[in-house]
């Protein structure tokens, strides 16, 4: 089934204009909707629209309004803001291209696939262009989009055998860091510690596989309402145990990278437990030395017996 256009107009590169239609490239139909639900009847709870000391409106009556005063508002039907001429409601300009690395990712809100308009071959052609151009020069273009009466900041840049577009937020949608991070400012690890968790963190390192990843708060409700239907107790969802909070930091770093897995697990033991056992096998051995030197003429003595008697023979 075709998906329905969140957004449809051009990209303009230069002279050049691309035309596309934005879609969105995220679901979120595997997470279970929940309603509110009148328990002693079974039946769904209904929200009216409602004025004070009117009642119920219909939707036909209800506008936008924008309060300006307490209790005073300038009113603004639909068509009025449709007809604000803006033209990034119908073009995206790619004004500036920079380097993926050089925008944060706090800027980064949600994604959408940019598809070209079918049957249009200069369109098409364009689109691989401003595609394997961007690639080739690992650069993101960025411009502005107008869609249901909001401005966003967008970055377009290749995915696969197309374009992804990223919504981005502006400067003054995120908060300042400086109140959030103030407390560990003056905070200094130690280099052992880093080190440690730098090995950690190599021998984790690997190749990134979405599909290993599931939500597993999603799996547990679903088998909740599986086992409601079936009139059965829910079954356990596996997860990865945690275990208590340790305050030896060090201590948990080196117990992390002795169970990291793989040939690198099965490390020596600790400078301490080598030494100890060393100390160990040096005492036995005078002991060992005696009971060999205790043993050994008898040896002897049995041995000369055997040749005495071959030899009277």
């Amino acid at each position: 089934m075709a998906v329905r256009p969140y957004w449809a107009g051009h990209i303009r590169f230069a002279l050049v204009s691309i035309p596309v239609h934005v879609v969105q490239a995220t679901k979120t139909s595997e997470q279970p909707s929940f309603h509110q639900i009148h328990e002693p009847s079974g039946k769904r709870i209904r929200y009216e629209k409602v004025v004070p000391g009117i009642g119920p409106v219909d939707n036909s009556e209800i506008v936008k309004g924008y309060e300006v005063d307490k209790g005073k508002y300038v009113l603004l039907t639909d068509d009025e803001i449709d007809a604000i001429k803006l033209e990034a409601k119908k073009v995206i300009d790619l004004t500036q291209f920079v380097s993926p690395e050089d925008v944060d990712p706090s800027y980064f809100e949600k994604p959408y696939f940019v598809v070209p308009d079918e049957g249009d071959e200069p369109g098409r052609e364009a689109y691989v262009v401003l595609r394997d151009a961007l690639r080739s020069t690992n650069k993101i273009g960025l411009g502005q989009l107008a869609v249901r009466g909001r401005s966003s900041l967008v970055a377009i840049m290749p995915f696969g055998d197309g374009l992804l577009l990223e919504m981005l937020r502006y400067q003054d949608e995120l908060r300042k860091t400086d109140p959030s991070f103030a407390e560990i400012k003056s905070v200094k690890p130690g280099k052992e510690l880093v080190h440690l968790a730098e090995e950690l963190i190599e021998r984790k390192a690997g190749p990134f596989k979405p599909e290993a990843f599931r939500d597993k708060y999603v799996d547990a409700l679903n088998e909740l309402i599986e086992a409601k239907l079936a009139d059965r107790p829910p079954e356990a969802i596996e997860e990865p145990t945690q275990s208590a909070q340790v305050i030896d930091l060090m201590e948990a770093l080196k117990r992390s990278i002795k169970g990291g897995g793989g040939e690198k697990a099965a490390e020596p033991r600790a400078r301490g437990e080598q030494a100890e056992a060393k100390s160990k096998v040096t005492e036995m051995r005078p002991k060992v030395a005696a009971l060999k030197a205790k043993k050994s003429p008898q040896k002897t003595t049995k041995v000369g017996a055997k040749k005495k008697k071959a030899a009277e023979r």
